[in-house]
């Protein structure tokens, strides 16, 4: 089990550090590259585009096949895009190299979280998904530290080193002894599953985070260097922001496995509904970075939760494990995608403040039906589910 967990545990760090790396490199690229706000939202989004494609593909893959075979297939993808990255020069290809590695994200975060899961106890669900999150947060602190670098030595260096880490963890992989795959699989059985009201709650609850993200993480590098801060100086911020998430995670699964799902992140909605409201406001880099990494702090009190409800969700309604973190992949992916690319297309037509007020309103309204169910339950009216 301890193996399992650093392989898995290492692979999302890995994963997501290549996704978080464009944070710093966003300012460099729209300024060489002459990228509006809609085309710098498009190549943060793309990674996300592509794991929303691949993401019932990649749980198919992992029931039907195994979970072993498709997560080699995900660093396979990982080491083949990060070095198209890393010597790319043209915005299209950029986008399409964040496109592929999106993909394979997907098969990476839907095999290694159900390879870990299905080795868990139900009952530590939460906390070893919190942990394993945590690891990838940890990949978000290292991500905006590599594209940092890459603004300083080049990405060709930076993106190059990845790629190895990653054919590194894929021989790891190779030795691991895999899990036998789902005698049954079906897409169509994930898609319609989503018409349980449990699982369709649980897709909601992490697919919110993922749209606020979404917003945030295009709108606030870009904001910050009109302020003043220099590549550097981003990827610091969302360094202290990731830093404190990666301590939030494991904690909110843990409480989320004592008290329930929703009891952690009830807190989480009201404080970003408020926080949201305020991203706009400020007019100098430390007090708009202060707001920034309070509200990352918010969002991060949902994912380990969020993720656990919807397995345990998708678990009651017969889904493969596989095919439950399909569903989380396309949460995420589909929350960043709408989040980053329509997000940043709606402050190009009318502010910032705009697309940051939806969100927050979307987290407010989500609170007061959450806090609308939970009275129903302490009345009896409302079968309680965890």
């Amino acid at each position: 089990m301890r193996r399992l967990f650093l392989l898995v545990s290492a692979v999302v760090l890995v994963d997501t550090a290549f996704f978080a790396a464009i944070a710093p490199l966003l300012p460099h690229y729209a300024a060489d590259l002459e990228l509006s706000k809609s085309a710098a939202g498009v190549l943060t989004a793309s990674y996300a585009a592509g794991t929303l494609v691949g993401s019932l593909p990649a749980g198919w893959l992992a029931a039907r096949f195994g979970v072993k075979p498709t997560l080699l297939l995900g660093l396979s993808l990982l080491a083949v895009t990060s070095v198209a990255f890393g010597f790319a020069r043209d915005v299209m290809l950029l986008d399409s190299a964040r496109f592929v590695q999106g993909v394979g994200g997907a098969c990476s975060w839907a095999a290694g979280m159900a390879w870990l899961v299905s080795a868990s106890p139900p009952e530590r669900r939460g906390e070893l998904i919190g942990s394993g999150l945590a690891a990838a947060i940890v990949g978000v602190l290292l991500g905006p530290v590599l594209g940092g670098a890459a603004t300083v030595v080049g990405p060709e260096v930076v993106f190059g080193g990845v790629a190895a880490v990653a054919a590194g963890l894929a021989a790891f992989a190779w030795t691991m002894p895999g899990v036998p795959p789902a005698e049954e699989t079906s897409v169509l059985a994930a898609i319609g599953a989503l018409g349980q009201a449990p699982v369709a709650a649980g897709f909601w609850m992490f697919l919110l985070p993922a749209l606020f993200a979404g917003v945030l993480e295009v709108l606030a590098p870009l904001r910050l260097n009109q302020l003043g801060a220099s590549g550097v100086g981003v990827g610091a911020i969302f360094l202290v922001a990731a830093a404190i998430e990666a301590v939030i995670s494991p904690f909110s699964g843990r409480l989320s496995d004592r008290r329930g799902r929703m009891a952690p992140m009830r807190g989480g909605l009201a404080g970003a509904a408020l926080l949201g409201g305020l991203l706009p406001l400020p007019g100098h880099v430390l007090s708009l970075a202060a707001v920034l990494v309070a509200v990352v702090a918010a969002l991060g009190v949902f994912w380990a939760p969020a993720m656990a409800m919807l397995s345990d969700a998708s678990e009651a309604a017969g889904l493969d494990q596989g095919l439950a973190f399909a569903l989380a992949n396309l949460a995420w992916a589909g929350g960043h995608v709408i989040g980053g690319a329509a997000g940043a297309r709606l402050a190009d037509a009318t502010s910032d403040a705009v697309p940051y007020s939806l969100v927050a309103a979307s987290c407010a309204l989500t609170l007061l039906v959450a806090l609308r169910r939970r009275a129903q339950l302490g009345h009896g009216t409302v079968p309680l589910r965890r």
